[in-house]
């Protein structure tokens, strides 16, 4: 047993912004980290494009993560590589949630248990943050029938083969899903000489950010079908074609639009899933919409000591987002195991609990509990795209605040502030939930 004031999980951007921030505050930190090497998924993506908001800079994701990497070297920040985690075991509160700084006083804490090559360990945390990260959903996950041959990749595993590995996954590749990774992959296969036949896309926009489009589609001639989506895979031993329809607005294939594509090669880039096992283990609420944990504005789940960030909470748009609210949940987590509360700069509110839900065209909104009267960050994301809509905040029906009429996307994660008197207002209306609607206006 090892003694730490805050445990991060995951060595990735989030784990290791968080840990460094823990640090700042005085916290003694540990990181584990399942791979042999910090950085996670960064490490594979060397394309241009990070650091541009955090480092004011241009960077590779090696670049952007090794930056990090020697930041967290130059402390004693305990790593515990090529580790996995079993579970996360809780000490009972004296008060299950909204708990704060009597909750760290009193004693209560964490235990992480981890194997690794040394055996099993386990690490004792007054805090513990979960940056594990999120996977791909794979080919079972959305049903394409057909047989099973080889050649049916997720982007990520394919961007991996190609940039870590330097394997080539095939010749001639169709893309299924406009995300980012699967619109970057797309320019990433073209420059290493394999062929791609089109990126096909099930919904009628792309689901990536408009500069990968143009970057990695348009400046290379590889076209965008908008509205089809693959409804078979052909072949054996490996693929051999795909079968590509054209879907209704209801995203249901159209009888007779049926065409075949021949590939040797399909990669799904069709969205991303939080890795959430070990929360649900540790007893952490989850959230419905964005299958991330249910967190307050500090970024604590209901399961006190215990907070997220990154992409275990919600799956963000650009790394630098995921640095600046890891940074909040390091600094928060170590408020809290050093006997400060949950707040890095407002002494929690025991009389505020709000819920926020979404409405209208949001999908989602985070965080999902307000628990202190201040300032707040809404972070959601709109599930169809919006030439003119605006923002409003309801509670018991009545608009509380009204943001500026714009265009949203849903490849953008936007946040919006919530003033403190909005808050009060709620609270002083009786109500129990703020609502978070994206409703379009009507151009004069």
């Amino acid at each position: 047993m090892q003694a730490f004031d805050v445990v991060v999980i995951g060595g990735g951007p989030a784990g290791m912004a968080a840990a460094l921030a823990a640090h700042k505050a005085g916290a003694h930190v540990a990181i584990v980290e399942r791979e042999q090497h910090l950085g996670g998924n960064l490490r594979q993506c060397i394309h241009p494009g990070f650091g541009l908001s955090h480092f004011k800079q241009e960077l590779t994701g090696p670049e952007y993560a090794q930056r990090f990497i020697d930041q967290v070297r130059a402390t004693d920040i305990a790593l515990f590589l090529d580790s996995m985690v079993l579970g996360i075991d809780s000490e009972e509160g004296d008060d299950a949630l909204g708990a704060d700084a009597s909750n760290a006083e009193a004693g209560a804490g964490h235990t992480v248990t981890i194997m690794s090559r040394a055996g099993m360990l386990q690490l004792a945390g007054r805090a513990v943050v979960l940056a594990m990260g999120c996977r791909e959903r794979t080919r079972s996950e959305i049903k394409i029938p057909g047989s099973r041959p080889a050649g049916v990749f997720t982007a990520g595993l394919a961007q991996r083969y190609i940039n870590i590995e330097n394997l080539k996954p095939g010749s001639r590749a169709v893309i299924l899903g406009s995300g980012d990774i699967g619109l970057i992959m797309a320019r990433r296969c073209t420059l290493e000489g394999i062929s791609v036949e089109g990126v096909y896309e099930l919904m009628p926009y792309a689901n990536g950010l408009r500069r990968n489009v143009k970057n990695c589609l348009d400046d290379f001639g590889i076209p965008l079908h908008l509205s089809t989506t693959v409804t078979r895979v052909i072949g054996h031993d490996r693929v051999e074609a795909v079968e590509i329809s054209r879907v209704d607005e209801h995203l249901a294939p159209i009888p007779g639009t049926e065409r075949v594509v021949p590939c040797d090669t399909l990669l799904l880039s069709v969205g991303l899933i939080p890795e959430n096992e070990l929360s649900v283990g540790a007893g952490v609420e989850l959230d419905p919409r964005t299958r991330g944990a249910v967190v307050d504005q500090s970024l604590q789940t209901g399961v006190p000591g215990i907070f997220a960030c990154g992409n275990v909470l919600h799956v963000h748009d650009l790394a630098d987002n995921v640095t600046t609210e890891s940074e909040r949940a390091g600094a928060a987590a170590a408020a809290y195991a050093l006997g400060g509360g949950a707040e890095t700069d407002v002494v929690a509110d025991t009389g505020c609990e709000l819920t926020v839900s979404p409405a209208g065209n949001a999908g989602y909104a985070l965080p999902g509990r307000i628990t202190a009267v201040a300032l707040t960050k809404l972070n959601f994301r709109v599930r169809r795209p919006a030439d003119a809509a605006c923002v409003r905040i309801l509670a018991d029906g009545e608009e509380l605040f009204a943001g500026k009429v714009r265009a949203f996307k849903p490849s953008v994660m936007e946040s919006f502030p919530l003033p403190a008197k909005v808050i009060q207002r709620a609270l002083d209306l009786g109500a129990s939930e703020i609502v978070l609607s994206v409703d379009p206006v009507e151009e004069a």
